[in-house]
């Protein structure tokens, strides 16, 4: 994806259409190509260290990497964007201070130029406090701007408009708004003219009234064309936008990054998203095709990070014999509720006897809280693993003045079960181990329980 953040704060955007499309523009050439050369400062020794594993695509050197200068970041994640992208050549500096870079870079595979911002923190030795890496969409020209009042105060007005119309609970909209009017009326944010620094306070203020994960201000460092007839509200993907997010899927293999069988005959898929089901079906049912004859079944979800209920519907109708109502998922602003049932009928054999286990971490997120939370729910899976990440609730992506995009969730899920959600808690395992000692706790119960079956016949 490019629209990456490199870090753990990935996940608080969630991986629902909407949000990737907007992430996967295709990129505009340059008309100018500036001096490519680093400075020889903290900042521009780290983002070479980084470009030389990256641009690598090896596993081992981004990991060095990661331990190193960025720890809370995730190396399996990095060598992936490493491979969709074909890694990086260095376009030009835009600024550049001791300890921050902001630059231009050209993807060498996918041929989209992005926008990237390196910030390092003030320990000694640093570590990347922010590395994020942005596609330019078409026609944009960069216009990195620097903040006045009138800016920050269009911005909060847009901000509050926003929240307003469609944040999920009204009276918690309310509340931010008048939370960020008061940091605003207090002064706070008089000395911020970085735009990423004002979104990330923004970010901050609005979460610590609603500790809401999937909430969002983002910084846009660029000037969008006008478009005809477009709106201030959620984004509408162009059907050029549409084609470039189906390429990317299918270069990433619809984030399907391991399939195999592993000893007793135990199925296992590690997912790394839930895309749509309309481009990824296909995937799906090849992956679960592939597994149908073992004796029980691992879903790995422990870097999983959202994604569309329509493709966690899909797969989760692969493990029940009956339709099966799953999730409501209601609509604030439209005033809907929609009911998520399993399929009526699924490509090949379904998976009704076999036990199922998934793995998490406290990375899980969103659509992989959805998919865990739907199984234990109906006491259809074992979970093993970490409490994940407590974001329930989805989001789009808005306009929010010229510069900057808030990220609103709109609506909650109710499980039909509980009457509830994940919401600010995650989902408990069944098993509580750390995420590394996971997969292996899980292959000894499933063979225990194989075994076991075995010995009762």
């Amino acid at each position: 994806m490019l629209r990456q953040s490199l870090r753990s704060e990935r996940r608080n955007r969630a991986f629902i259409k909407t949000a990737l499309l907007v992430v996967t523009f295709a990129a505009i050439l340059f008309s100018a190509r500036a001096d490519t050369s680093l400075p020889d400062t903290p900042a521009g020794h780290t983002l070479q260290t980084f470009l030389d594993a990256f641009d690598s695509g090896d596993h081992d050197r981004i990991a060095a990497y990661v331990k190193e200068y960025d720890p809370e970041n995730n190396a399996d994640g990095l060598t992936s964007f490493s491979s969709q992208t074909g890694g990086f050549t260095l376009v030009s500096i835009v600024h550049s201070t001791s300890d921050s870079l902001t630059f231009l870079v050209h993807g060498r595979r996918d041929n989209i130029d992005a926008y990237g911002v390196l910030q390092l923190t003030s320990t000694a030795p640093p570590r990347v406090k922010r590395l994020s890496i942005r596609a330019l969409p078409p026609g944009a020209k960069l216009d990195d701007i620097q903040l006045d009042a009138a800016t920050r105060q269009k911005t909060i007005d847009a901000i509050s408009s926003k929240l307003t119309e469609y944040y999920v609970y009204p009276d918690v909209a309310a509340k931010m708004i008048a939370a960020v009017q008061e940091h605003q009326k207090k002064g706070d944010y008089n000395s911020i003219t970085d735009g990423n620094e004002f979104a990330d306070a923004l970010s901050r203020d609005l979460r610590a009234v609603s500790h809401d994960q999937h909430l969002f201000v983002a910084y846009n460092p660029f000037a969008l064309p006008e478009q005809p007839g477009s709106s201030s509200g959620p984004h509408e993907p162009s059907p050029a936008e549409q084609a470039r997010f189906r390429a990317m899927l299918e270069q990433q293999n619809c984030t399907f990054s391991k399939l195999e069988i592993l000893n007793h005959n135990i199925g296992y898929i590690k997912l790394g998203a839930f895309p749509p089901p309309d481009i990824c079906g296909p995937t799906v049912v090849a992956a679960m095709n592939f597994l149908a004859h073992t004796d029980a079944l691992i879903f790995d979800l422990r870097e999983n990070h959202g994604g569309d209920p329509n493709m966690v519907d899909f797969i989760v109708s692969y493990l029940f014999r009956q339709p099966t109502h799953i999730n409501d998922l209601t609509n604030r602003h439209d005033n809907e509720t929609h009911q998520y049932w399993t399929l009526p009928w699924v490509l090949g054999p379904r998976f009704v006897d076999q036990p199922v286990y998934v793995l998490t971490s406290h990375e899980t997120f969103s659509g992989g809280e959805e998919f865990t939370f739907d199984l234990k729910t109906q006491k259809r899976a074992t979970i093993v693993g970490e409490t994940t990440g407590g974001g329930a609730h989805p989001v789009q992506s808005m306009p929010a003045g010229d510069h900057f995009t808030i990220g609103v969730p709109f609506g909650r899920p109710i499980n039909p079960v509980t009457k509830g959600d994940w919401e600010g808690k995650g989902v408990e395992p069944d098993v509580k181990v750390s995420a590394a000692d996971a997969l292996t706790t899980v292959e000894k119960l499933a063979a225990d329980k194989l075994a076991a079956q075995s010995k009762s016949k």
